[in-house]
């Protein structure tokens, strides 16, 4: 059985994690509601401000690579409370923001506290559990990890119709002193300070290999793949990619030890969870877009419609963490990507200026359905197929993997929903435009069906192997 470290209190510890994860997490979509509100205070495009959800991503996705490094360098409650301490920071600058550059500025800070956060809330986890438990507390986990998320749209849109944008992040900030309260008193150190010696070089690369990809898919919003912006930080990022995978295999002390990858099923897993965020913040964006841009509700009535399918995920994700202690992930992922390809097909069916609200309520609601058997099952099972001493690396694989799904995932349906609005004016300029935005929309939903579809061939090849001891 793998090592368990034995803690005074873990479920208390393990809720200190998990709020300040969830804040984390929900900051990622927190201010999709609000898209319209800042574009029009501080003039910027679609396509700028789509930078405050995928720069928030980008940062992550840099600094969660670098996690595995931390954790063998420095005490755990020193990296908790520098996690939230930084995320405190970066909220009270977006809060104060008077300009759109100080706003970004707030968003990467908090990208850099949330970034530290995250890989330890996974790591600890795993180790402060024995793992006939596991099933249950990853399944709370992942009730975290697609929640935050998913209600952001939601809380903020309530947040919006009361206030202003600026108190998303005055209540974050208040939700990050009471977590450093906490953190100070029901923390502790777990785990082992080996202090390797750290590959410059290797973050140097990861950071260039993030920056560049994500860089060139964001600018796909506003130039074509021929443009200069696009193709040559996409070069960079593939490039620079091909150099840090061959280094970390030459190195003694990889900045990621890549070996996680030669246990298939964590691979799988690993792939299962890619695609399921890459759909989670997808729809994240571009429903907000939609029901506040084409249908015109309000910022409250939208995020009321989209709390449904939140709900559903906030009840299933502990419940089917039980149940995966006895049936597996196979099954579950299964099921779950084919309700996911149910609900978009459904969008991608039913989208118009002119579509019943039920019609997305109930897709909505299918769909998240399916995110809660898919995301905790299949990172349990990934994660369970690694011996002990992998722990680290595997779980900061896979943050990072859902932090690119992330801002992959904005920036890709971002891309595809304003080039299919172009062509849709284009072709039909008379039409208005709610038509046009939801034309957009409806585009971009093929995008998350084919996604779905892959998932569904992924979740097939699952196998139920021994945990490794």
């Amino acid at each position: 059985m793998a090592t368990q470290v034995n803690v005074k209190n873990p479920n208390i510890y393990a809720l200190v994690l998990m709020i300040g994860g969830f804040m984390g997490l929900f900051s990622e979509t927190a201010l999709n509601m609000a898209l319209t509100d800042i574009m029009a205070d501080f003039q910027v495009s679609a396509a700028t401000v789509q930078w405050l959800t995928t720069g928030y991503l980008l940062v992550m996705a840099c600094i969660v690579p670098a996690s595995s490094y931390l954790i063998k360098w420095f005490n755990t409650k020193s990296l908790i409370m520098t996690g939230i301490i930084l995320s405190f920071i970066g909220v009270m600058v977006g809060a104060l923001a008077s300009n759109f550059i100080m706003l970004l500025i707030g968003r990467i800070i908090q990208a850099l506290g949330t970034g530290v956060l995250l890989p330890i809330m996974v790591t600890v986890l795993m180790l402060i559990f024995p793992i006939q438990k596991r099933g249950a507390v990853m399944g709370i986990m992942g009730l975290v990890i697609t929640a935050g998320p998913a209600l952001g749209p939601t809380l903020s849109g309530v947040i919006i119709s009361a206030s202003s944008w600026h108190f998303i992040f005055w209540i974050s900030a208040l939700m990050y002193l009471v977590v450093l309260l906490m953190a100070i008193s029901k923390t502790e150190d777990v785990g082992d300070i080996t202090k390797p010696k750290i590959d410059i070089l290797s973050i140097l690369l990861s950071t260039i290999t993030f920056a560049g990809l994500i860089f060139a898919l964001s600018s796909m919003a506003e130039a074509s793949f021929s443009n200069i912006i696009v193709w040559l930080p996409f070069i960079f990022g593939v490039v620079s990619l091909s150099i840090f995978i061959v280094r970390q295999f030459k190195i003694d002390s990889p900045m990621l030890d890549l070996r996680v990858f030669k246990y298939p099923m964590f691979v799988i897993g690993a792939a299962m969870v890619f695609i399921t965020i890459l759909c989670i913040l997808s729809t994240g964006i571009l429903l907000p877009l939609y029901l506040k841009g084409a249908l015109l509700y309000s910022s409250v009535i939208a995020g009321l419609i989209l709390l449904p399918g939140n709900a559903v995920n906030l009840i299933l994700s502990p419940v089917i963490g039980s149940l995966f202690d006895r049936f597996g992930a196979r099954y579950f992922g299964i099921v779950g990507f084919l309700l996911m390809f149910i609900a978009a097909i459904m969008f991608t069916l039913t989208i118009s200026a002119f579509t019943p609200i039920w019609v997305i309520i109930i897709a909505f609601i299918i769909f998240f359905i399916g995110i809660s058997m898919v995301m905790m099952p299949a990172q349990t099972n990934a994660l369970n197929q690694l011996p002990h001493h992998l722990y680290a690396d595997g779980s900061a694989t896979i943050t990072t993997l859902i932090q690119i799904g992330g801002s992959a995932g904005t920036a890709i349906a971002i891309t595809i929903y304003t080039t299919a609005m172009k062509s849709f004016s284009k072709a039909y300029p008379s039409v208005g435009e709610e038509a046009v935005l939801s034309h957009g929309v409806q585009f971009t939903f093929i995008f998350i069906t084919l996604l779905t579809i892959i998932g569904i061939i992924l979740s097939l090849c699952v196998k139920r192997t021994r945990y490794n001891k």
